[in-house]
């Protein structure tokens, strides 16, 4: 059999993106990561090396000068970014969610004013939902943009759990403006803040404060976004028209979806591959620990679940890529593969032994990570709701 993960049917082009991902992260990514993460530095030279490398555009078209890619190629490349550090694939996440909802929805002016600097990387991108009492439920947002005379718009609030909140200099947010309509959702829209990167006051009624600690997923940036006043005109409205944001912002999470899965994959590969090489290196009773059988069935139990997750998050990739609804092949492939990674990589600690709560050992660091696949883009929770909500649906008797 190939390595795990292995996909099949990839062109020639994707086949050679993926492999030099790949040495990327072997050779660039891996070396450094532990010492990265240990200081919570932001890992300026491989962001600017994946600059160089076209990733900021790769599902951009090529009119914008993109490399106009599949979400499939996106999805591998990012499974192949996690495998190496969880945190690179979280530099471009927000910045391909933002990059997707303007080719999906942005008016013309918009496209042509934002996509080719965002292809090169001179525009990131970060996303906006969440509050600090909001929780899943999108339609209580309280920030809210009132409109003026002069056809700008006035936004208070706050916002929560930014990444690359001071890094971006491209913000999609959502809010709530007054468009009258019975249905909370749809007096949602979403606004094209554009900022300089930078902690405090990047711009008048605009506040950003300090990196959020966090218990793993360090290096980037994770913060609060205050609106006090900020001023905002009708042309940073995505798409033009007001109320239309709930919409928007859900296409954008449901190939997010995708994404966390794929990252998913990619720290499950490498909790993996970390536990198959000890098992061999580490002996007991005067053989290496994957000759017992205890570890031997923990291994193929491990390899199992990767490469299940994987083919489920390659079948989302592949649905949305074809224009068919994927919101429950999402749902389910970012459920499957966020609880499989926790799961292979407690397996993989457990089978590292007391090295395992060494932070010299990589997969101290991978324990850390793998909680925040299970509550990004969505808990386990809202994803079971979503699946359950569509199988009673097409089930109904």
């Amino acid at each position: 059999m190939t390595r795990l993960a292995h996909t099949l049917g990839l062109t020639e082009f994707q086949t050679d993106i993926v492999a030099n991902v790949r040495e990327f992260v072997n050779k660039e990514i891996i070396p450094a990561a532990q010492e990265l993460e240990r200081t919570d530095t932001y890992p300026q030279e491989i962001v600017d090396r994946m600059r160089d490398m076209g990733l900021f555009g790769l599902m951009i078209p090529e009119e914008y000068g993109g490399l106009g890619e599949s979400l499939l190629t996106y999805a591998l490349c990012v499974e192949e970014l996690a495998r190496g550090w969880m945190s690179i694939s979280g530099v471009i996440n927000t910045h391909f969610i933002v990059a997707y909802m303007l080719r999906q929805h942005g008016t013309p002016e918009q496209k042509e004013r934002l996509l080719p600097r965002m292809a090169i990387g001179e525009v990131r991108g970060a996303f906006s939902m969440s509050e600090p009492e909001l929780g899943s439920d999108v339609a209580a947002i309280r920030t809210r943009a009132k409109k003026n005379d002069d056809d700008t718009y006035t936004i208070d609030g706050q916002k929560m759990w930014l990444t690359n909140g001071g890094s971006s200099t491209l913000v999609a947010v959502l809010v709530r403006t007054d468009e009258g309509a019975e249905k909370p959702h749809r007096n949602l829209t979403t606004f094209l803040i554009e900022k300089p990167a930078g902690f405090g006051e990047v711009a008048p009624g605009l506040v950003i404060p300090g990196k959020i600690d966090k218990l793993g997923y360090k290096g980037i940036d994770t913060t609060e976004l205050i609106f006090d006043g900020y001023v905002a005109s009708a042309d940073d409205i995505l798409g033009g028209t007001p109320g239309r944001g709930f919409f928007q912002m859900m296409d954008g999470v449901e190939v997010g979806r995708v994404n966390v899965s794929a990252r998913a994959c990619g720290v499950g590969q490498r909790a993996f591959e970390l536990a198959v090489r000890y098992a061999q290196q580490r002996k007991t009773f005067g053989k290496p620990i994957a000759e017992h059988q205890a570890i031997a069935f923990q291994l193929a139990e491990m390899a199992t679940k990767v490469e299940s997750a994987h083919l489920m998050m390659v079948n989302a990739a592949r649905l949305k890529d074809s224009g068919e609804r994927n919101d429950v092949a999402a749902g389910m492939a970012k459920y499957l593969a966020s609880e499989l990674c926790a799961e292979v990589t407690q397996q993989s600690f457990r089978i590292h032994g007391g090295y395992g709560y060494s932070k010299e050992y990589e997969i101290e660091r991978l324990m850390r990570d793998a909680p925040f696949l299970l509550i990004g883009e969505g808990t386990s929770e809202i994803q079971k709701q979503i699946i359950s909500k569509r199988l009673l649906e097409e089930y109904r008797i």
